[in-house]
């Protein structure tokens, strides 16, 4: 009888659900990039979060890191709660609702993301990059979520959708964090979470101080200050 190799043997429950959760991950952000109003924007940004920290929980308990745990709670009340809240209370306040606010179609975006989220994939994978507390796949799906994240932030022209591709890029960047350096000490994974503080700090400001100015939170406005 002949011995599986490593590489052929099937993937073990947790494997399959670490790869289960980052997959869904890069469905909510196409999901962010194909969504037309901002507060649908700002739900799917608390879900991808949502994952985040679900995820954070199934690698503690599958590698046996029980700081991840309070990571998995830091990140819930920040990203899941506190961040979507933060949002939604400034869109409530400018009253207004953002729609349609892309530079190029829908399915030139969601073309040019897949074409992307492809390329980042596979790149990541031709690196040969293996971690023991997550899958090689959820390190490749971590660089898709970034480079549609971005496309996300280019391509409409609203405060918020920029807000919330920045956000979800950190999403992005937390995965990779999880594959990589998953037992690196808890406060060094807290303090990460403090730039998004500082992100959403100064997203904040600008939001209101472009709709005192303008009455809109569009920055096509803002090609005006171009020299």
């Amino acid at each position: 009888m002949h011995t599986l190799a490593a590489s052929d043997a099937p993937p073990s429950t947790f494997e399959g659900a670490a790869n289960a959760v980052a997959v869904l991950m890069l469905l909510t952000e196409f999901a962010m990039l194909r969504a037309t109003l901002s507060r649908s924007q700002v739900r799917l940004y608390a879900l991808q979060s949502l994952l985040v920290s679900v995820l954070a929980v199934i690698v503690a308990a599958g590698r046996d890191l029980p700081e991840l745990y309070a990571l998995a709670g830091v990140s819930l009340a920040l990203k899941v709660i506190a961040v979507p809240w933060v949002v939604t209370s400034l869109l409530r306040d400018a009253q207004m609702e953002i729609t349609g606010s892309g530079a190029i179609g829908v399915a030139s975006a969601t073309l040019l993301s897949l074409a992307l989220a492809g390329f980042g994939f596979f790149a990541i994978g031709s690196l040969d990059i293996r971690s023991r507390f997550l899958p090689q796949a959820a390190l490749g799906l971590s660089a898709s979520i970034v480079l549609v994240s971005f496309i996300l932030m280019i391509v409409r022209r609203d405060v918020v959708s920029q807000a919330v591709g920045f956000f979800s890029l950190e999403n992005g960047v937390s995965l990779a964090s999880l594959v990589v350096a998953a037992g690196m000490p808890l406060i060094i994974e807290v303090a990460f979470l403090f730039d998004l503080l500082v992100a959403v700090v100064v997203f904040g400001v600008l939001m209101r101080v472009h709709h005192h100015r303008s009455a809109s939170l569009s920055t096509a406005s803002l090609n005006r200050l171009q020299g």
